[in-house]
């Protein structure tokens, strides 16, 4: 039986599928019993597998169309947030203004008809003190309170200090709730005073104390009442920026009560401030000296007024500094950072010339408390707990704001550490696969590619501050050591040939050759932090090739090379040219034969390999290193060669070892002299001395052990 193929067939299938009575076995069971054979079923598989596919791709686009709107869900909830807010603030300053000209009024009116001020007075107050010895008792007795309450809390005297004006209004226990989770954290007892409120965790062991938890003036809290939503209900929210405290009330009625006291409270802290501020810029009367008989007084007396008044005309009643700490809290809110640095601004520059007076001090403390907030958010922002996405540019507006206000040196080393943590990331996200060269070309992009990025940045934000730049600098060459023990672990560590050792570190210098674009060079820095590791390459290398040179000869024959083919000749022909080996055809013969031994050969290719490749690793602190290396490579075939001559016998063999020598010592030296003066730039004596000596070691001729 063919089953059905095409569109209308994958519908049906899907249907089928899709039904709830759907059971996977019998379907199977039927599917095998229907089938003309394997065919079917194969066709059938790949019907089934195709709409698996599609069904995958349609849950990922759903997904990506979901994940989209999540997103611009949470950003219109932040936005939304963030109005409500400001809303709520603009509510809060609009009823306290209706209030204080409702109050100015009445006020007003008293003074016009004092009889009526006292009715009224007596009418909204049944309990009003009729004395001054009264009120005392009363203002007495609330701060007796408080100080009773405040005994019962650890930790609290001495950041809450006693003033005459503090009492207190409100308090009671609350269950306070993470505010992510809706998880229960605490049971606090809360202090609302006339300034401040206090939140105190509950001691389990201590019935009626508590243990101080935080302290938050009025002046920078903001009350949102928190929708109930069961088993969540009779919550509100404190705001304090840059964090927020979720609290349950015991129940609606309580919760009404926080509500109403709360908001009251602040009110009636804004309008005595308000009015304290008013009463303090009013111009007082010079208090009238006493008489004096001194006519010389009266100029000193006249120079000592002057300043006094010129003290009280500074106005602190504009619109703009009586709103100035608000408007700083709803910046910083909004992270609106550099409208909150340009208030600041606009503060300094009006008070730059006037005196410091009582109130002018008040303002500034208050001002100082938003400027410690908008640091540490400004720090957090810089912080490597950030996201480190977005290169350095990304932290050119916090850095910028630091600067504005007055904090170079921090902004210096927060920006330093944030591309620290940067670079290193990167580092650490860098896949070990493949070739280790290709590896390093990976590492050498992505740190001194960072690390451009990183100067330039850094040039544009601190181009006025010379005095980072010395940072700059250390933070370089810190960061330099980072990149040397990532390169180490992976080239020497794992015991790569020296060529590739080689290899990698040209790459690394040329990348470094580009920190000279922006004046910066670092060449010695990274010669003095690998110059350890490649001495134990060279070294390591060395003692492989003496090992090798001495085990070839241990097994010498003194026999002519036959290879056997021109090909393998002419190979051998281009391989010493390589070296440099210019001369090498007179030592071949017919019929593919060289004359010399297979030893000497080996000995030449793997003497200049060694030395072409520690050239490129070469620089001046690894001179006497190499120059050592060598020395000792070239007296381990040397004496060989000495002693072969001094013990054989056979004729036609010594003639054949002359010959060896002869090479060795008119045509591989002086090439190795040669091309070491080409790559170091200076003759080498211990050279010299090798190649114009008629034998490298004097060994006593009638001695026959060997020197090696």
């Amino acid at each position: 039986m063919a089953l059905p193929l095409g569109e209308g067939g994958g519908s049906r299938l899907r249907r089928q599928l899709e039904s709830g009575g759907f059971v996977a076995g019998e379907y199977v069971k039927q599917l095998s019993q229907q089938s003309d054979g394997d065919r079917d079923l194969q066709e059938h598989r790949q019907r089934i597998q195709a709409l698996s596919e599609e069904t995958a791709q349609s849950l990922k686009r759903n997904v990506y169309q979901n994940y989209r709107q999540f997103i611009e869900t949470a950003r219109e909830i932040s936005y939304l947030e963030s109005e409500m807010y400001q809303l709520s603030h603009i509510l809060t300053e609009q009823k306290g203004i209706m209030e204080a000209v409702t109050q100015a009024l009445l006020l007003q009116a008293d003074r016009d008809d004092p009889a009526l001020g006292a009715r009224r007075a007596a009418a909204a107050d049944p309990f009003l003190p009729l004395s001054a010895k009264e009120a005392a008792a009363s203002e007495e007795g609330r701060q007796r309170t408080l100080t009773t309450l405040l005994e019962k809390v650890e930790g609290c005297r001495d950041l809450l200090p006693e003033s005459p004006g503090k009492y207190l209004v409100y308090n009671g226990d609350l269950v306070e709730y993470d505010a992510d989770h809706m998880a229960q954290v605490q049971r606090v007892h809360a202090f609302l005073m006339n300034d401040c409120l206090l939140v105190a965790t509950t001691l389990p062991n201590r019935r009626g104390a508590y243990r101080y938890d935080a302290l938050y003036p009025l002046d920078g809290l903001a009350v949102v009442n928190v929708k109930d939503n069961p088993p969540m209900k009779d919550m509100f929210k404190l705001l304090m920026f840059p964090e927020s405290r979720i609290f349950q009330a015991e129940n609606a009625k309580i919760k009404k009560e926080w509500l109403e006291v709360l908001e009251e409270t602040k009110r009636n802290r804004a309008l005595s401030e308000k009015r304290r501020l008013e009463q303090e810029a009013l111009p007082r009367p010079a208090p009238t000296p006493p008489e004096s008989t001194n006519p010389f007084e009266e100029d000193e007396d006249d120079e000592e007024e002057e300043p006094s008044a010129e003290e009280e005309v500074v106005d602190l009643s504009l619109e703009w500094i009586q709103e100035l700490p608000e408007d700083l809290d709803v910046c910083i809110a909004q992270r609106d950072f550099e409208g909150a640095v340009d208030l600041l601004d606009k503060l300094n520059e009006y008070l730059g010339d006037k005196p410091v007076s009582q109130p002018v001090k008040e303002l500034r403390a208050k001002v100082d408390e938003r400027v410690r907030q908008l640091t540490d958010v400004l720090v957090f922002e810089l912080s490597p707990d950030r996201s480190l996405r977005g290169g350095p540019r990304a932290t050119r507006r916090a850095v910028s704001q630091l600067i504005r206000l007055g904090q170079s040196t921090k902004a210096c080393e927060l920006f330093l550490k944030n591309r620290a943590a940067a670079v290193q990331t990167a580092i650490r996200q860098l896949r070990i696969e493949g070739a280790t060269l290709l590896y390093i070309h990976k590492l050498c992009h992505v740190f001194f590619t960072s690390l451009l990025e990183t100067a330039r940045e850094f040039e544009t934000d601190f181009a006025g501050n010379n005095g980072c730049y010395s940072a700059f600098v250390v933070w370089a060459r810190s960061s330099m050591r980072m990149f040397v023990d990532a390169f180490s672990k992976q080239v020497f560590d794992s015991k790569e040939s020296l060529s590739t050792a080689a290899e990698c570190v040209k790459v690394a210098k040329e990348h470094c050759k580009q920190l000279s674009e922006i004046g910066l060079d670092l060449t010695f820095v990274i010669h003095a932090l690998l110059v350890k590791d490649i001495k134990g390459a060279l070294q390591s290398y060395k003692d492989i090739i003496i090992e090798a040179t001495k085990h070839r000869n241990s097994e010498e024959m003194w026999r002519r090379m036959n290879l056997m083919t021109p090909e393998a000749l002419g190979k051998l022909r281009e391989e010493m040219r390589s070296c440099g080996v210019g001369n090498f055809d007179q030592y071949t013969g017919d019929d593919c034969w060289v004359n010399l031994s297979y030893t000497v050969v080996a000995f030449t290719k793997q003497t200049m390999a060694f030395l072409e490749e520690a050239l490129k690793l070469y620089f001046p602190e690894l001179h006497m290193v190499l120059l050592e290396s060598l020395v000792e490579i070239i007296l381990v075939a040397v004496q060989h060669v000495d002693y072969s001559l001094r013990c054989e016998q056979d004729p036609e063999k010594k003639a054949f070892i002359r010959q060896n020598a002869s090479f060795l010592y008119e045509t591989v030296l002086p090439v190795v002299e040669k091309r070491f003066e080409e790559g170091v730039g200076k003759p080498a004596k211990q050279l010299q001395d090798l190649r114009n000596a008629s034998r490298l070691m004097r060994v006593n001729p009638e001695s026959t052990t060997s020197v090696v």
